[in-house]
């Protein structure tokens, strides 16, 4: 179960570099000086980037949990 926990802790990793993606997104449209319907419109289209990011973090987390519960 060894694989599990290193497949689940990849996944998690992918996710959290989507987290931090998403995030520098978010902080590079408030630098620029936006209006505050443009800041709301780059937000959402940030949204599904963060969502997916945060699934595949759970989904990873759930799959490490699962192989150290199987080992």
């Amino acid at each position: 179960m060894a694989a599990l926990i290193w497949i689940g802790a990849g996944i998690s990793a992918l996710g959290l570099v989507g987290i931090v993606l998403s995030a520098v997104r978010v902080m590079r449209a408030r630098r620029a000086g936006l209006s505050d319907a443009e800041l709301r419109e780059a937000i959402r289209k940030a949204l599904p980037l963060n969502l997916g990011a945060f699934l595949l973090s759970v989904l990873g987390l759930m799959a490490v949990i699962v192989g150290i519960g199987l080992s």
